[in-house]
């Protein structure tokens, strides 16, 4: 008997089988992935499994034993090399898995540095996969240069555990500055400093010329502008895209990932799409640029909850999904707690905590967008809920340092 079929094996694909069977779905349940272990996290990659500190084993969002529980069949190491829409299957090779609804979870993938300049030398690396942190992590030695590519969380990431551990670290940005696509001039100076303060060197607005290798192997870097710079290893954090090989060749319609409608269905009614790779119709405030039209989300948070809601729609539901973003970075001894999308802000509200924390509130005229809290829970918990509650505060109050930021959610 045909039943779902979800290729993709990361955290939305894991969120999606866990909850569909959550949801009393008793049919035939596949997931499909093409690494060799169970679904884990990727957030520790870049941190505490890259420094060792954190076993595979708790890198597993669930233990093995549970799909064989929930009778999910979990095909690892498998690659889909095609679906059949016509005849509702999906191909592994000449093997056929027939399903009745199909869920595409791809997740996405690491842009690379180009092989013309010097991208394919051995010790240059990405962060993405379980592999990609099993290479990385003889190259984090004490003492050794690292050249990272990239100011985005990513790039911060990777120079902080390396940082951390006792090497050399020079970060890159072509872009005039640090996080230029994801937050404001005012988080990504914090960020600046708080690198720069423990040694990072940081060159932004001059891109990565070439890279040059000896015996094969990356051994420096020449930049735009001419510079050169020596280094025994680079990681490559320039970004993700979206994994739509086999949704292309199935002819399913794309804009900026999978394209799903509010439900997460794709343009083939019986297959859905979720996490990374999927593009969603997102209201969001009527002041933000994203308002009216497509939002597609990287983050941990939005693959579990799309995945989730994409279950139950599956299931007969009929749940938009309507998120309020948030997401995280751990760098150093900082969290930094970020709820909402702040392109399109006008102005930024700066709170100072005497508990050391800051807050960066993005409005847009009147209205609150977003908020960037660092080691500043109460600022993040308080934005969050607002932004759930579509209120916007009166910008001038949080500008007020003797405002209680609870009592704006009494206001």
């Amino acid at each position: 008997m045909a039943g779902i079929v979800v290729v993709g094996a990361g955290q939305a694909g894991a969120a999606l089988v866990a909850k569909l069977r959550a949801l009393g779905f008793e049919g035939p349940l596949t997931l499909i992935g093409e690494e060799p272990v169970p679904p884990y996290q990727r957030p520790p990659l870049s941190k505490k499994y890259l420094t060792g500190e954190m076993a595979l084993e708790r890198l597993f969002l669930r233990p093995a034993s549970f799909y064989a529980e929930k009778d999910i069949a979990l095909r690892v190491s498998t690659r889909v090399t095609g679906i059949d829409r016509a005849g509702k299957a999906v191909l592994i090779g000449d093997e056929r898995i027939p399903y009745a609804q199909l869920a595409l979870t791809t997740g996405a993938v690491p842009r690379r540095l180009p092989a013309e300049i010097g991208g394919e030398l051995d010790g240059v690396h990405v962060v993405r996969g379980l592999a990609d942190a099993d290479a990385i992590a003889p190259e984090i030695e004490p003492g050794r240069r690292l050249l990272v590519v990239g100011g985005g969380y990513i790039g911060l990431e990777a120079a902080a555990v390396a940082t951390t551990r006792g090497m050399e670290v020079t970060l890159i940005e072509a872009a005039p500055r640090l996080l230029a696509r994801v937050a404001c001039a005012e988080t990504a100076a914090w960020f600046r400093a708080l690198h720069k303060g423990r040694g990072v060197r940081i060159h932004e607005g001059v891109a990565l010329a070439h890279l040059t290798g000896a015996a094969g192997r990356v051994v420096g870097a020449e930049l735009a502008d001419g510079r050169r710079i020596a280094c025994d290893a680079v990681i490559a954090g320039i970004g993700i895209d979206p994994d739509i090989r086999l949704a292309a060749a199935a002819g399913l319609a794309l804009d900026n990932g999978i394209a799903v409608d509010a439900e997460g269905r794709t343009s083939d009614p019986a297959i859905w799409a979720a996490g990374d790779c999927a593009s969603f119709p997102h209201a969001g405030p009527h002041s933000s640029p994203h308002a009216g039209g497509r939002l597609r989300l990287e983050s941990v948070q939005n693959a579990i909850d799309q995945a989730e809601t994409v279950a139950a729609n599956m299931l007969g539901a009929g749940q938009p999904y309507a998120p309020v973003p948030w997401f995280w970075s751990d760098q150093y001894d900082v969290k930094l707690q970020i709820a909402g999308l702040g392109a399109g802000h006008d102005r930024i509200v700066v709170r100072d905590e005497a508990s050391g924390g800051r807050s960066h509130w993005y409005f847009a005229g009147p209205h609150l967008l977003a908020v960037d809290a660092m080691n500043d829970p109460r600022a993040y918990m308080v934005g969050k809920r607002l932004l759930e509650a579509g209120r916007s505060p009166d910008p001038a109050a949080l500008d007020d340092p003797g405002t209680d930021l609870r009592a704006l959610l009494r206001a």
